[in-house]
């Protein structure tokens, strides 16, 4: 027999990674109590930090996008103020968008942040494409808008005020990023050099949805992007005290083992692996519906509209990321950029295609933490970490036996990839190395397959249909909602805390319905 917690809250958040420390605060700012359950002894999942001999590794962040400067703050520092925490973390701007190479084209391209300077780079690039590039942006600045107006009415937009105010919006709506750059007429290399972005949404651009896409790259060129000094564990940890500040409950190393419901199918409450249980009506999983549907909730209240809903969907990208301490500076090796894309080919099909694969994947998205913060790691010093994705669950196929020496492979590459590409000899510099394959972010985040970008976003389960489904998805099991890389925004720093925002918010109105 379970023992019972010796408090009930309002809402129970399972999961500390950024949609649940989110959601909890905006839980506990709606006025409601609120546990956040953590089965780590750290919050934030993948927004975390470690070190190795002298250097301390960012886990996984590269930037957040739409964050935008004190003067003129996007819409993610907009929410960590209205959170209570932008102020609680020391923030440093990213130099530059990014810097794309590709093996096939041999495009070595640096791109600035600000649409005017994005436009005459890729006009030097590319002459005669500044016209294209030019209405890209036009039309990206109204995806913008739009969304905007449907986040603020929950999904719920008026077809009038849409047709009148947002037309190409919604002329846009239905096709892919390669189908809106063919109708602007955008010269192929510049639509090459374009969308160098795609890998951080996981899909090819010709299955993408621009709408999507154009807001995820308005968002980058025209707010820049920025990082916390101290790795993303800083934002965790400025959570983490918020919500203590606030009134709210965390458990460390409380692992969630089941979501229990009554005989009218509501939930009554969670139960931990220890046996505890906590008396709650409304959870917010920060975990996947798989985990969720397959094993956290009582199998009487599983449906099989909830099984045919999760089945549905495709898992996106699995992780593999190196982390490297080399004991030369960045200027001593050459390493000029921020940030690097390095890809087989321009083509982003034929990309997503090789990545399905760990032996034809030799992709990497490459970031030189001391190009943004020279004083990240000991003078003298600096810090490389590369990630790359397998769209399939290839890695399962690799033995026990083999699995340390195909870690090394898949480092070894990457590795031998910077080098031939940017010409910079990085290998004898090497002092720390640390590798973490599919197998670990499963094992650390719990996720299927090491899934670390969700659900794919393409064709009927991309960005728009998800949030005009909203209210179809909060009504498949009331008093439960998702944030995180797997609820309706996707993957992605900047889209999980506004997930864990919008999860938030809404069950604070859920239970505000209840009292009426």
């Amino acid at each position: 027999m379970g023992k019972e917690a010796a408090k009930s809250y309002d809402v129970v958040v399972i999961g500390a990674g950024n949609g649940g420390l989110t959601a909890a605060i905006r839980v506990l700012q709606g006025g409601y109590s609120c546990l956040l359950l953590e089965k780590h002894n750290l919050p934030g999942g993948f927004a975390t930090s470690f070190k190795r001999g002298r250097f301390e590794f960012e886990a996984s962040l590269h930037e957040l996008n739409d964050f935008g400067s004190p003067e003129e703050p996007g819409d993610i520092r907009t929410l960590f103020q209205s959170l209570g925490v932008e102020d609680k973390v020391d923030w440093v701007r990213i130099p530059e968008a990014y810097h794309m190479i590709t093996t096939d084209k041999k495009y070595d391209c640096e791109m600035p942040f600000g649409i005017q300077a994005f436009t005459d780079k890729m006009e030097q690039y590319v002459p005669g494409s500044r016209k294209s590039v030019t209405e890209f942006f036009q039309l990206c600045e109204e995806v913008r808008d739009a969304q905007a107006y449907s986040t603020s009415v929950n999904g719920e937009t008026d077809p009038a005020y849409m047709k009148s105010h947002f037309p190409n919006f919604i002329r846009a709506g239905s096709y892919s990023v390669n189908q809106v750059l063919d109708a602007l007429k955008m010269p192929p290399a510049a639509q090459d050099i374009l969308n160098a972005y795609w890998c951080y949404l996981g899909v090819d651009c010709d299955r993408m949805s621009f709408l999507h896409y154009g807001s995820m790259v308005i968002r980058y060129i025209t707010r820049d992007a920025w990082m916390p000094r101290m790795r993303s564990h800083e934002i965790s940890l400025a959570l983490d005290a918020r919500i203590r500040e606030l009134g709210g409950d965390i458990w460390y190393m409380a692992e969630a083992a089941a979501i229990h419901t009554g005989d009218d199918n509501r939930i009554t409450g969670v139960e931990l692996t220890d046996g505890t249980v906590v008396s709650t009506r409304h959870v917010i999983a920060n975990v996947s519906p798989h985990l969720v549907f397959g094993r956290l909730l009582d199998k009487k209240s599983v449906t099989e509209k909830m099984v045919r809903a999760t089945n549905a969907r495709t898992f996106a990208g699995r992780g593999f990321s190196l982390f490297l301490g080399l004991n030369k500076s960045a200027q001593e090796l050459g390493i000029r950029s921020h940030n690097y894309f390095i890809y087989d080919t321009a083509d982003s099909v034929r990309q997503y295609d090789m990545m399905r694969k760990v032996s034809t994947n030799h992709v990497q998205a490459t970031v030189c933490l001391n190009n943004a913060y020279p004083a990240c790691s000991p003078e003298g010093t600096c810090i490389l970490y590369f990630t790359t994705m397998f769209m399939s669950d290839d890695w399962g196929n690799v033995t026990e036996t083999d699995y340390f020496k195909a870690k090394d492979r898949v480092a070894d590459d990457m590795i031998r990839v910077f080098e031939r590409e940017t010409g910079c000899r990085i290998r004898d510099a090497i002092e720390e190395i640390c590798v973490a394959s599919p197998t670990t972010y499963a094992r650390y985040g719990g996720h299927p397959q090491g899934v670390i970008y969700g659900y794919e976003t393409a064709d009927w389960d991309s960005l728009m249909p998800r949030m005009m489904m909203m209210k179809e998805d909060a009504a498949l099991f009331p008093g439960l909602r998702f944030s995180g890389g797997f609820a309706m925004r996707s993957s992605g720093y900047s889209s999980a805390y506004v997930s864990g925002d919008i999860s938030g918010r809404q069950t604070v109105g859920d239970l505000k319905r209840e009292v009426r």
